[in-house]
């Protein structure tokens, strides 16, 4: 939210300069994230000065372009070259001269001392454009006679400076979304800071609001008090829709807000004044002469002024008359009924919408405006009239016209202020110091939080109805303190401290150890959102749709439910840093994933949600980067399985519990499940082609997705024993075999184990392949057997002697071919 310093100085008597200002506001609760200069006109017209032409003679080398002498108050007069036909002697003119720097947008210039056409030319006289003051570049500007030679054009124009702090406003502060409410508290700041009474707030008068006549009288419906307790309006007759004045553009133009006609400007200045958002209509649009606020039918065509189609729901509330819609109430306008250039007659609206209402349209339409940010954070009911008067008056003022009918004023259930008893006590315990009960009622007292009775130990308050978020003892509390300052609040040097017994198991060391192993072996650990988009479960079936945590009111449609994987978020950092030349990345994530399932139900009492913890490993690209005296590696399958196992070691799994198999998924080319106790542990493999497209993704990326609850649930703690490294060496032997698809490798591994119980140690699977030269139905398995004697060396012929043994187990078993 921008606030403007120049624009604060008409509310509050502010005698201190920005910086120091941005640092009160921030010890105060509206934390300044940036404080930026502003000036009306770009540059300042620094270097810029007002001159006269003295002398203006044809250039000899040029037909279009004229020799002039010009004095801005200087020791000499200054030739300069000009190209506009309107230059004459005895001109009062605008001139730039050499060093100063021109804007045209964001791009800019600086006027250097040069030759022209074999003439010298020292400065520039300038036209309006050139200058930032119009748009017109037909000719040179031409000031009034009697304007000062030599006089900065900074203080002509009369340009202003100006600073803008950006607040980075929470939620719960509604009352400060305008700058009589950053007056508000930085007031009270200011005289808390200072311990004075001098810093006072002073509001716009609008004792001047009168009714002309009643000759344009438009009634007012509310159909649905819940969702628009309050709706006031007035009608305004014979205005002249016009540029906005200086003045009235320049504060917009400071704050971003830019400006489109006088009756729009005063609507988003009084909005930006008060925090309370108005919208005018063109009152001849109005059929019927007759508003009604009410809802629609669901899927009610309704363009808004971005000048697209919109589908409304049954829930959006709606300002309609007598046949249509013309604006989504407190979101945004309609095409047909907005003010116009021919617009002469308006209806102007003040109203207060329930916030719920209002949030739910902004995000189901992905609206997000002024009127919204406000109204769905809590706007105050009762400032609906004041608003109403101060922007009627200033439309009289500017545009014209006459106020053509009474205040509509519906408002079935008046919203009062709220009271809150505080016992002194107890704040003084919450802060942890007592505070003079004098400097409390000040305090309150600017922040016109009112005391209607005390005593000794109690005070009841009367709560504005601007503050929606103070409901409570302890949110008074919290309004004392920000004010008072937490920085005057003294440390305690005393230390108070509790023993806790850790859990066993320890699940953060756990998973503390673990990710500094995967970050040892050069994985980095990144941290996704929880929340994605509805979007990425309809790539595939591996997920079905009644298995989705949806949100009931999502930040927008790419945070519309909880994830139901770690590996879209996976997908989306490698998509993210594939765009920005880096293909190789060794990821691990420890994360929730979220599932809906109806016959789930919790200890704690949680039914039909299911939520567990996962670690993701994700690796793309080279495994290695190449080295002088090592290869280039591109990450594979055995690179993931392999970290996977190492894992499993560390946590104690044992390995002849878990089983191998192959599963088929939408998500994956091919991949492989370990599982324990028929429950699946994890599961390895590379990412589908068709996935990975769905994310721009180029090249290979290889995926495991371990559940960690499971696996915590499987892990043991065994004192770690030692022996002795064996004096003969292992073997290694591979085969090729072609199988059945149906033949699994964890089978393979069982076959071979039991039929060579006393040398072979270990099978493994490096490749499997499926394609040419192998027939339909069929696939390729190429798997290692370690051999090893433990007492002695290995000869061939008792090698050779058992691969032939499990060769032929592997024939009648498995109907296995050598390739």
């Amino acid at each position: 939210m921008k606030i403007s310093y120049n624009w604060l100085k008409q509310y509050a008597n502010i005698d201190i300069e920005p910086e120091r200002i941005s640092t009160i506001l921030t010890d105060i609760g509206l934390e300044v994230e940036g404080l930026e200069k502003f000036q009306s006109v770009k540059g300042g017209l620094e270097g810029i000065v007002i001159g006269e032409v003295i002398t203006c003679i044809p250039h000899p080398n040029a037909d279009k372009l004229s020799l002039t002498t010009v004095n801005v108050g200087g020791d000499r007069l200054l030739p300069i070259v000009c190209g506009a036909p309107n230059v004459t002697a005895g001109q009062k003119v605008v001139v730039a001269t050499v060093g100063t720097a021109l804007y045209y947008g964001d791009e800019s210039f600086k006027i250097k001392k040069a030759n022209i056409r074999g003439e010298v030319s020292e400065g520039m006289i300038c036209a309006e454009d050139e200058l930032g003051l119009g748009i017109s570049h037909e000719g040179i500007m031409v000031l009034a006679n009697n304007a000062e030679v030599g006089l900065k054009a900074a203080d002509y124009f009369d340009v202003e400076d100006d600073y803008i702090f950006e607040i980075g406003l929470t939620p719960n502060r509604s009352d400060a979304t305008s700058h009589i409410g950053t007056a508000r508290d930085l007031v009270a700041g200011l005289n808390q800071l200072f311990n004075t009474r001098k810093y006072s707030l002073s509001l716009p008068a609008v004792d001047d609001f009168t009714i002309d006549n009643t000759n344009l009288d438009i009634d007012v419906i509310v159909e649905d008090i819940e969702a628009c307790p309050r709706y006031s309006g007035i009608s305004i007759s014979g205005i002249k829709v016009a540029e906005s004045p200086d003045w009235l553009k320049i504060k917009l133009n400071s704050i971003g807000v830019r400006p489109i006609n006088n009756i729009v400007d005063i609507t988003n200045y009084v909005l930006h004044e008060t925090g309370q958002p108005l919208h005018a209509f063109d009152a001849d649009m109005i059929k019927g002469s007759k508003v009604v606020i009410r809802k629609t039918e669901h899927n009610t065509p309704f363009t808004t002024l971005d000048s697209i189609e919109r589908k409304l729901d049954a829930n959006d509330l709606m300002i309609c008359h007598n046949e249509n819609g013309m604006c989504i109430a407190g979101v945004f306008g309609g095409t047909e009924s907005g003010v116009t250039s021919e617009t002469v007659n308006i209806f102007l609206e003040s109203a207060y919408f329930d916030p719920k209402h209002i949030r739910k349209t902004a995000k189901r339409h992905g609206l997000q405006s002024d009127a919204s940010f406000r109204f769905e954070r809590g706007a105050d009911p009762n400032i609906t009239i004041y608003a109403l008067k101060r922007a009627a008056i200033l439309i009289k003022e500017i545009a014209g016209g006459s106020i053509s009918s009474e205040i509509k004023d519906v408002y079935s259930k008046p919203v009062n202020s709220l009271f809150v008893d505080v016992d002194l006590k107890r704040v003084d315990r919450l802060i942890g110091k007592a505070i003079s009960r004098d400097v409390i009622k000040k305090i309150l007292a600017d922040l016109e939080i009112i005391v209607t009775e005390e005593n000794d130990e109690t005070l009841k308050l009367s709560i504005p109805t601007y503050k929606v978020d103070v409901t409570r003892e302890v949110d008074i509390v919290e309004e004392i303190l920000r004010i008072y300052g937490y920085n005057n609040i003294e440390i305690s040097g005393k230390l108070n401290s509790s023993i806790s017994a850790r859990p066993v198991p320890d699940l953060e060391k756990i998973q503390n150890t673990i990710a500094d192993y995967l970050a040892g072996q050069g994985m980095l650990e990144i941290m996704n959102n929880s929340l994605t988009k509805a979007d990425h479960t309809e790539i595939n079936n591996d997920i079905r749709s009644d298995e989705i945590v949806n949100l009931l009111n999502p930040l927008s449609k790419d945070l519309n439910i909880l994830r139901p994987t770690l590996l879209y978020g996976g997908l989306e950092t490698v998509s993210y840093n594939l765009n920005r030349k880096s293909p190789n990345l060794k990821l691990f994530e420890f994360g929730s994933v979220y599932s809906r399932n109806d016959k789930f139900e919790k200890a704690d009492g949680i039914k039909n949600y299911l939520e567990e913890d996962h670690l993701m490993i994700l690796a793309t690209g080279k495994a290695s980067v190449k080295q002088w005296n090592s290869p280039d590696e591109n990450v594979n399958f055995y690179f993931v399985s392999g970290l996977v196992n190492s894992v499993f070691t560390k946590l104690g799994i044992e390995k002849s519990k878990l089983s191998l198999k192959e599963s088929e998924s939408d998500s994956y080319a091919y991949s492989l499940q370990y599982m324990i106790n028929d429950e699946l542990l994890a599961e390895i493999g590379l990412i589908s082609t068709n996935l990975l497209k769905k994310f721009d993704i180029g090249q290979d990326v290889f995926y495991a997705d371990i559940n960690w609850t499971k696996l915590i649930k499987y892990s043991t703690s065994k004192d770690i024993m030692f022996r002795q490294v064996p004096k003969f060496p292992a073997v290694k032997r591979d085969l090729s075999l072609v199988l059945d698809n149906i033949t699994r490798f964890s089978d393979l591994k069982d076959v071979a184990l039991k039929t060579e119980r006393k040398l072979l140690k270990n099978v493994d699977i490096f490749d499997i392949y499926k394609g040419s030269n192998i027939k339909e139905g069929k696939k390729s398995y190429a798997l290692s057997f370690i051999l090893q004697d433990e007492s002695k060396t290995l000869t061939d012929k008792v090698i050779d002697s058992t691969m032939n043994k499990i060769l032929r187990a592997y024939e009648q078993q498995f109907n296995a071919q050598l390739r």
